[in-house]
C-alpha cells in the first residue's frame, strides 16, 4: 500500500510539472505581458510612407484656425479685426466633425483636407469680392498628437503640435524620448479609426532616421511597443503555480505519513 502511495505521490507531482511547463509554454504574450496595446498579426501588412516626399500640414476636425485678412496685398491700411462683428472678414473658427466651418459672408465651407497654403488661396480668392487684392494668412492651433512612449503606465501623453511642421521627432523628444520602448518597433495611426492607416517606423538605426522627419497630422496616434521583460514577467506568472505546487506536494507528503 505504502507503495503505492509512493508512486501516487510521485505521479501527482509528475503531472503537475506537466501542467505547469505546459502553463508556460501555451501561455500567451496576452498573458505575460497584458498591458501591450494595438497588437498586429506576425505578417500584418503595413501601409508605406513615401519618406522622399515632404509631406504638408493637413487641416482636419478639431483643429482651430484663425484667419487675418489685409487688403491691397497685406498694405496695413486696414487690418481687419477678426472679432469685429460689423466687418466679419475672418476670425476664429473650430473646424467641426464634418471638416467645416462656419464663417460670415460664406456660410459653411470645408476646409478638412486642405494645406494651409491651399486655404490661404482659397480665402483670398473667396475674399476678392469684397476687398482689393486681399492678403490672407492662416494659422492652426489645437492640433494634437497621441504618444505611448513605451515606458509603464501613465507614461502617455496627448501633446499639441507647435506648429504646422512638428516631426516625429520633436514630439518623442517632447514626451521625454522612448522611455522604454522598442526603437525599431514604432507604430503611427493615421486618419479616421474605423479605416486608419498604420505605418511602422524603425528609428534604431541611423540610417532609418529620415522615417522621423515625416510632418505630423492632427489626431495622430505614436505608439512605441514596450520592451517584454521575459524573465521577470514569466518568474511572475509562474510563481503562484510553484506556491500551489508545493503546497499539494507538502500535503501529498503529510498524507504518507
Amino acid at each position: 500500500m505504502f507503495k503505492k502511495l509512493r508512486y501516487s505521490k510521485v505521479k501527482l507531482i509528475k503531472h503537475l510539472l506537466l501542467f505547469l511547463v505546459l502553463m508556460v509554454v501555451m501561455s500567451s504574450c496576452k498573458l505575460l505581458n497584458p498591458n501591450r496595446m494595438l497588437r498586429t498579426k506576425y505578417n500584418y501588412q503595413f501601409d508605406k510612407f513615401d519618406y522622399e516626399k515632404k509631406d504638408l500640414y493637413v487641416i482636419a476636425p478639431n483643429d482651430r484656425i484663425n484667419v487675418k485678412v489685409l487688403p491691397n496685398d497685406g498694405e496695413r491700411l486696414l487690418e481687419v479685426n477678426l472679432s469685429n462683428m460689423q466687418l466679419n472678414a475672418g476670425g476664429s473658427y473650430a473646424v467641426e466633425y464634418d471638416g467645416t466651418v462656419k464663417m460670415p459672408i460664406f456660410g459653411r465651407v470645408k476646409v478638412s483636407g486642405m494645406t494651409i497654403r491651399a486655404l490661404e488661396n482659397f480665402l483670398e480668392e473667396k475674399y476678392s469680392l469684397y476687398f482689393n487684392k486681399p492678403f490672407v494668412t492662416v494659422d492652426v492651433s489645437n492640433s494634437r498628437v497621441i504618444i505611448f512612449p513605451g515606458g509603464s503606465g501613465g507614461s502617455a501623453r496627448v501633446l499639441g503640435l507647435q506648429n504646422e511642421n512638428t516631426t516625429l521627432f520633436e514630439v518623442i523628444a517632447q514626451a521625454g524620448g522612448i522611455s522604454d520602448g522598442k526603437a525599431y518597433k514604432i507604430k503611427l495611426i493615421r486618419g479616421d479609426l474605423k479605416s486608419p492607416k498604420i505605418y511602422l517606423i524603425d528609428l534604431s538605426k541611423i540610417e532609418t532616421m529620415k522615417q522621423a522627419d515625416l510632418i505630423l497630422q492632427a489626431n495622430d496616434i505614436i505608439y512605441v511597443e514596450p520592451t517584454f521583460r521575459a524573465p521577470s514577467q514569466i518568474v511572475g506568472f509562474v510563481t503562484p503555480y510553484l506556491t500551489l505546487l508545493s503546497t499539494i506536494t507538502l500535503i501529498v507528503t503529510l498524507i504518507k505519513k
